[in-house]
């Protein structure tokens, strides 16, 4: 028997996990996350806004429209939704790993390490696994959705992730004398 029977299940859950995402980083930003500084260009809110307003404009339309046709096979609703939780609780946990990476009030930076949640394994390889669990979130939604637009914006939010990824691994190369080798930025064994 199918989990989700009829299009308006599956339309809530994808609403659902959507907003729970960013209802998610609200909460992180207000209770977990301690920023190396204090404020964000001007033009950075500009570039967000746009992109994220923009985006969740085209996914809403179309995964709410009259004529929308959730995934016809249950593979992809069982595994899109799957990997996004997954993302989403990896992302989760690599944000509660640098939060105790980082004493509060300070600006003081380790070497990222993974720690007993099995989740921040990651790190053994990957200098910023939050962002290699978010775009593997994204890509579980688009895959859960069937929409073009939900696959474009995992493929331009991981193209920005990669990129801060990128800048992040070679500062920590630069900080860190013994940085661990083998680790990559954010894909692991390749970047």
């Amino acid at each position: 028997a199918r989990w989700f029977s009829d299009s308006e299940a599956v339309v809530s859950t994808q609403s659902t996990g959507y907003v729970g995402h960013y209802v998610k980083r609200v909460l992180e930003t207000m209770f977990i996350h301690r920023f190396s500084k204090a404020t964000m260009p001007i033009g950075n809110l500009f570039k967000n806004c746009t992109y994220y307003w923009g985006f969740s404009s085209f996914i809403s339309y179309f995964i709410n429209h009259p004529l929308y046709t959730p995934p016809g096979c249950n593979l992809c609703v069982y595994l899109g939704l799957g990997t996004y939780l997954f993302g989403e609780l990896g992302n989760f946990s690599c944000h509660i790993a640098f939060m105790n990476m980082r004493p509060a009030g300070s600006r003081t930076r380790v070497i990222p390490m993974p720690d007993s949640n099995p989740f921040t394994l990651l790190f053994h390889l990957v200098s910023c696994p939050n962002y290699t669990y978010e775009v593997l979130s994204w890509i579980g939604f688009a895959i859960f959705t069937s929409t073009f637009y939900a696959a474009l914006f995992a493929i331009v939010g991981g193209g920005q992730m990669l990129q801060w990824a990128l800048g992040k691994h070679r500062n920590y190369k630069k900080e860190f004398e013994k940085y661990p080798r083998g680790r990559k930025a954010m894909i692991p064994f390749i970047l």
